[in-house]
């Protein structure tokens, strides 16, 4: 079985100052002691690196150098692969977003579950209550 996670869970991880913040850094800390296989996608990784590191969003944004750190520290994992778009996303992504009825800020939300569905994923872990729409996903919250 494999799953993957939504930046959500990375930039409360990196956060301090939130809320979700422990239950977050140790979600992480179980995926990285863990061995289940887990999917991260570029998607999910560059809004990371965007989010983490904009000012106009965090307070004390994070450093590009520490951002780009943490998602090395994952990607260096060995039961963590990456990937992307294969030749059948843009049927996938088609098909998920009319089902979803897609637009808007749903878009990049599609994006990535066309990109599970592609590669046989079915869970994503995530604390954005919009995956849920998804039929063919499970979104399941860490925090819950």
């Amino acid at each position: 079985m494999s799953f993957t996670f939504d930046a959500n869970v990375l930039l409360y991880a990196s956060d301090e100052t939130s809320a979700h913040h422990a239950r977050a850094r140790a979600f992480l800390d179980r995926v990285a002691s863990g061995d289940e296989l887990v999917y991260l996608f570029w998607p999910t990784l560059m809004a990371y690196l965007r989010i983490a590191t904009h000012p106009a969003i965090f307070e004390r944004p994070l450093p590009p150098a520490d951002a780009v750190g943490n998602v090395e520290r994952l990607l260096s994992l060995p039961h963590v692969q990456t990937v992307g778009e294969h030749d059948r996303f843009w049927a996938a992504y088609r098909r998920v977003a009319a089902e979803a009825d897609v637009r808007g800020n749903l878009v990049p939300d599609a994006h990535l579950v066309a990109l599970m569905l592609e590669n046989g994923v079915r869970t994503i872990w995530t604390h954005d209550r919009d995956y849920r729409r998804f039929p063919d996903i499970e979104a399941r919250d860490p925090f819950d």
